[in-house]
């Protein structure tokens, strides 16, 4: 799945750590969502959303089979 969570951020000014600390999650965790190596729960999915007042599916492309 590819996702553009790098570009919202950036467009709001936020550094990993800054989103991190707001959905209660690691750096760690926005890095490894950024490039693609983890695929976020439906819930932080969610919560990343929610922050960036867009739908899931303006973050988050679900390339299938």
């Amino acid at each position: 799945m590819r996702n553009h969570l790098r570009e919202f951020r950036e467009l709001k000014g936020l550094t990993q750590e800054d989103l991190a600390r707001a959905l209660g999650v690691t750096r760690q965790t926005i890095i490894a969502i950024e490039k693609g190596k983890y695929n976020p729960s439906l819930e932080l999915a969610f919560k990343i959303a929610k922050f960036f007042r867009v739908k899931i599916e303006d973050i988050f492309i679900y390339e299938g089979e």
